[in-house]
C-alpha cells in the first residue's frame, strides 16, 4: 500500500511520539518506577495525563489517524515528553503548524576562531550582536569606541536600548537623529515575525518610557532594510572619526551579526585608530 504525502506525515508523526515517550524515565516526570513496568519509559495513559489531553484522542495521534495537532497540544506535549529545542521544532514541522513568534535570546558564547576574527580587526572596532541586537561579542578597538562593553549588563549592550537612552551616544554621533531614525528603521524591519514575542513587546514598552525619541518615532512605522554604510563619529579623545560599515551574517545558523567598522580610505582615521589603540 502506497501512502500519500499526508498520511506519511500522519505516520511520521506517530513515530516520533512512540519514540520520544520511550525515552523518557518516570522518575524524570515525578512519577515511580515500577519493577513490572513493561513498557520501556512512559505509558500513552501517562503522556496523556501530564499533557493534559484525552487518552483516545493521543492513542489515535500515535496511531497515525489524521488529527488536526494545535499549537497549544504541541506546547502541552513538548513538555510531557521533555522535548529539547530541535525535537520541539521537528514536532512543530510534523504537525504541519508556523513555528510560534519568539526571538531568540543567545546564551552561548561565540566560537574562538570568530573572537580570533575579532581581535585581528585591530584597527576596526568590530561586533557580534544576536538577533536581539545585544552585542555578545567586541575587539578592544570597539571598546575604545562604544564604551567598556564587559562592564555593561545585557540591556546596557544592547544597540537599540543604547542609541536611544545613553546620553554618551547622542554625543559620538555626528547627526544622531539621522542615525537613530535609520537604526529603528532596521530594527523595526526584523520585528514583523516576532511581533507577539513578549520579549520584544517589553523591551519597546521600555523604551517608550525611557527615550522621548524612540516614544515619537516608534508609532510612525518607519522601516529601513538596508544596512548602514557609512558612520561618522565625533571621539572625545580622537574627534571626528569616519568608518564604512559592513554586516556579515554568521553561518552556524545561530542568528548572529558581524558588524565591522573600517576606517574610511583617504581620511585620517586609520591614524586616530591607532593612536587610541596604542595609547
Amino acid at each position: 500500500m502506497v501512502l500519500n504525502n499526508e498520511e506519511l506525515r500522519y505516520k511520521e508523526l506517530a513515530n516520533f511520539l512512540k519514540t520520544r515517550r520511550a525515552k523518557v524515565l518516570p522518575s524524570q516526570v515525578g512519577l515511580s518506577s515500577s519493577a513490572n513496568r513493561r513498557t520501556p519509559g512512559l505509558r500513552r495513559e501517562e503522556v496523556a495525563q501530564i499533557a493534559g489531553i484525552g487518552l483516545t484522542w493521543y492513542t489515535w495521534l500515535e496511531q497515525g489517524r489524521p488529527i488536526h495537532v494545535s499549537t497549544q497540544i504541541i506546547e502541552s506535549l513538548s513538555r510531557a515528553l521533555l522535548l529539547d529545542k530541535q525535537e520541539r521544532i521537528h514536532l512543530y514541522l510534523l504537525a504541519n503548524q508556523p513555528l510560534p513568534a519568539h526571538i531568540p535570546g543567545y546564551q552561548g558564547t561565540i566560537s574562538p576562531i570568530l573572537q580570533h576574527v575579532l581581535d585581528s580587526l585591530v584597527l576596526c572596532p568590530s561586533l557580534v550582536t544576536d538577533q536581539r541586537w545585544n552585542v555578545i561579542a567586541w575587539n578592544k578597538a570597539a571598546c575604545m569606541i562604544f564604551g567598556e562593553f564587559s562592564e555593561m549588563n545585557v540591556r546596557q549592550r544592547n544597540i537599540v536600548w543604547a542609541m536611544f537612552t545613553d546620553n554618551k551616544y547622542k554625543q559620538l554621533f555626528v547627526d544622531w537623529n539621522l542615525h537613530a531614525r535609520g537604526l529603528l528603521g532596521r530594527f523595526r524591519s526584523t520585528c514583523g515575525q516576532y511581533i507577539e514575542d513578549s520579549w520584544l513587546a517589553q523591551f519597546i514598552d521600555d523604551l517608550r518610557m525611557q527615550s522621548t525619541e524612540f516614544n515619537l518615532w516608534w508609532p510612525l512605522h518607519e522601516i529601513e532594510s538596508n544596512s548602514e554604510k557609512f558612520k561618522q563619529l565625533n571621539h572625545p579623545l580622537a574627534g571626528i572619526l569616519d568608518f564604512e560599515v559592513c554586516n556579515f551574517d554568521v553561518s552556524d545558523n545561530s542568528g548572529l551579526k558581524l558588524i565591522i567598522h573600517t576606517p574610511l580610505s583617504g581620511t585620517d582615521t586609520a591614524g586616530k585608530m591607532k593612536s587610541l589603540i596604542d595609547a
